[in-house]
């Protein structure tokens, strides 16, 4: 399904992504493991299109997206969904339409100036909401909600563009333990669930030993490692992370809290 084929990325003559290759053939949850400076953020960008690769392919079902221009690139964004790790919603927006956004480019100008959304997008967005266990949430500014509720609204709205693939730049890297477990046990839901492949910079080790199907671990822009989470021994650890890296970190456990049913007035309110 997936082919990364020798992509790399300069920056001058440095090279943040340097050829790398790896392929997926089904619905998996990748970690992308790595310190800063690694290199993950640039690939998963590269990815996404929201930056141009220096050289390589990758190939999606066959079809190069690194080659795609104009409206076929941002067909391919919508369907290659994009998690930030500051969230990147509209602070003083509704909840609902900030998942709403998630499909902006599908939208007229005019539909978008005035905020014309259809019956059946609002209903979309509140039943995913209400399945990420937040759509009482849904009336409230999105900056009047915890970090873990924000993430999970920029979950919302990468669900609501339908992708094939979604992509999370280090989810959980700014969230208390107990909000990082919700976000990853909904990311791994929903790749369980609906099948879609999720393809995650993750922080620890730990993360990745819990949460993925397979694990590739960045160093200086290359992989230097591409396994199961149980071959993440301590001395692969260490040629990824370096010989002083200390690996002594704690996974703190949490069960998700059960949240109301959507809150329908709120759905007339935005239907009318």
């Amino acid at each position: 399904m997936l082919h990364v084929k020798s992509v790399t990325r300069l920056f001058g003559q440095k090279a943040a992504v340097d050829d790398v290759s790896f392929s997926v053939d089904g619905p998996a949850f990748i970690g992308i493991i790595g310190r800063s400076g690694a290199g993950k953020s640039t690939l998963l960008r590269l990815m996404n299109r929201l930056l141009e690769a220096t050289s390589g392919e990758i190939l999606v079902e066959g079809r190069n997206v690194l080659s795609l221009k104009g409206a076929e690139a941002r067909a391919w964004q919508s369907q290659c969904a994009m998690i930030f790790q500051q969230f990147n919603l509209v602070p003083r927006m509704d909840v609902a339409s900030n998942v709403l956004h998630g499909i902006l480019n599908r939208r007229s100008t005019l539909q978008t100036m005035f905020s014309l959304w259809p019956r059946a997008d609002i209903l979309k967005a509140l039943d995913i909401l209400d399945r990420l266990g937040i759509a009482e949430q849904a009336p409230k500014r999105a900056e009047a909600l915890s970090g873990g509720q924000q993430q999970r609204v920029a979950i919302a709205r990468a669900l609501m563009q339908d992708p094939k693939i979604i992509l999370a730049d280090e989810p959980i890297a700014s969230l208390d333990p107990m909000n990082a477990q919700v976000v990853m046990d909904t990311l791994r839901r929903i790749n369980l669930e609906d099948g879609r492949m999720v393809i995650a910079n993750l922080h620890t080790l730990d993360t990745a030993r819990r949460y993925c199907d397979r694990v590739i671990g960045m160093r200086d822009g290359r992989v230097v490692f591409d396994g199961t989470p149980d071959q993440l021994s301590t001395g692969v650890a260490r040629d990824i992370y370096g010989a002083d890296a200390s690996f002594n970190e704690a996974a703190t456990s949490t069960s998700i809290p059960t949240d109301t049913a959507a809150d329908r007035s709120y759905a007339d309110l935005m239907l009318s």
